[in-house]
């Protein structure tokens, strides 16, 4: 079995990713853009070989660059999981006559007008959306939907370049903001709770499913910047109070023509009960949120990915021990971090449900908070009791502060 994996060494989960294939019993080829020599050795030593080309963001150039190799090689398999190559891989299946998504289901999956305009079709409940071109669109779209609004990239990932509309003020406000983008979705606020829906399927068929929450909303860890993001995955997603939302999201894989692969979807529990789509990815989630379900199952389901992708079975068992609460924190002041307090006490109070420190030594310049989830590290526990784990995320939110200067 011959993959080809395009950047097996970014964004964070890919190099497990990459190991897990390789661990399956493929011969992993991987497809990036940075030189062999810059990839670290412990991706490096799970790749039989590798394809450079100049930029993956450039379809064309790629072909250029790697259609002949690859049609030398033959794979069996082309696979990406990091947004910005899905469609890429798509291309280059579609290229070389190789199974999986193709370019229109993948553009799809891309596309948010496209998405929730092939779910309104199945008579799925999505946010009212209008497809912006222009400033005119933009006015169309206010008067079509009304206040407030969420207007954001058509093909994004995650927040970035997300606003939330709440009257014209707002509107003339963004307008700088976005003026670089050539396109972008008009939708519908929807005010209620946040969760994902993520699966690996075979053929369509979910082998695997995972429901999170995340606190508080992301739009509102995103535009705060003293907010702790956090997120738990829960232990167990066939609850009665969550049967509404997971036949949900097998519809929505159903409308989606989803194949054989990881999916990542975002949804929302209204206050009065309504389940609505947020949007849905042909890729695995970021955010340490794959580490958090193998944690919450005692397995690894990068390998688990690896084995559906290659061999369409998926041997390991969900066991449904634990909810797990990943919380990023974020260095008060800009510049280096210079301290961290309480980490020693809440470990001792915490423990064993610590299961991962993940934060930026003292010295080390901290991150860009608008620019990445994971902010300046990132802590992980786990607990079979919900309201525990509520308390134990809390006192990871209060407990522990980082400076810098």
């Amino acid at each position: 079995m011959k993959v080809v994996f395009i950047s097996p060494h970014f964004p964070y989960e890919m190099p497990r990713f990459t190991r897990g294939l390789a661990e399956v019993g493929a011969q992993v080829y991987g497809l990036g853009d940075v030189p062999l020599e810059q990839i670290p050795d412990d991706t490096k030593r799970w790749l039989t070989d590798y394809i450079h080309v100049p930029s993956l963001g450039d379809e064309e150039s790629v072909l250029r660059h790697a259609l002949s190799a690859l049609r030398r090689l033959q794979p069996d398999r082309i696979e990406c999981l990091w947004e910005v190559g899905v469609e890429l891989a798509a291309r280059l299946r579609a290229e070389l006559g190789i199974a999986g998504l193709s370019p229109e289901n993948a553009r799809d999956f891309r596309d948010k007008d496209r998405m929730k305009a092939r779910l309104d079709r199945a008579g799925l409940r999505v946010p009212r959306h209008y497809r912006v071109v222009s400033l005119a669109d933009l006015q169309h779209a206010v008067k079509y939907i009304g206040f407030p609004l969420i207007i954001k990239p058509i093909d994004g990932a995650g927040t970035r370049d997300t606003f939330k509309l709440s009257n014209d003020a707002d509107l003339q406000a963004i307008l700088p903001q976005i003026k670089h983008l050539p396109e972008m979705i008009a939708e519908e606020f929807i005010e209620g709770e946040e969760f994902t829906f993520d699966t690996v399927c075979i053929e369509g068929v979910p082998v695997f499913e995972s429901i999170a929450q995340y606190h508080p909303n992301p739009l509102q860890s995103r535009t705060l910047e003293w907010i702790s993001p956090a997120q738990i995955v829960l232990r167990d997603p066939y609850i009665a109070p969550l049967a509404d939302a997971v036949t949900f999201g097998r519809n929505v894989l159903g409308a989606m023509g989803t194949g054989t692969g990881f999916t990542h979807m975002e949804w929302f529990r209204k206050p009065n009960g309504e389940v609505v789509f947020g949007e849905i990815a042909a890729r695995a989630p970021g955010g340490r949120l794959v580490d958090q379900m193998n944690y919450a199952n005692d397995f690894n389901v990068y390998r688990e990915w690896a084995r559906a992708v290659c061999w369409h079975t998926f041997e390991q068992t969900p066991q449904r021990r634990y909810h797990v609460a990943a919380v990023f924190k974020r260095a008060q002041g800009q510049g280096r971090v210079t301290r961290i307090e309480g980490l020693e006490e809440v470990r001792r109070e915490l423990d064993p449900a610590l299961v991962v420190e993940e934060l930026l030594p003292v010295g080390t310049p901290r991150r860009d908070w608008k620019q990445t989830l994971l902010g300046d590290g990132v802590l992980i526990a786990r607990h079979p009791d919900h309201d525990t784990m509520l308390r134990i995320m809390g006192r990871l939110v209060t407990g522990i502060r980082m400076f810098a200067e």
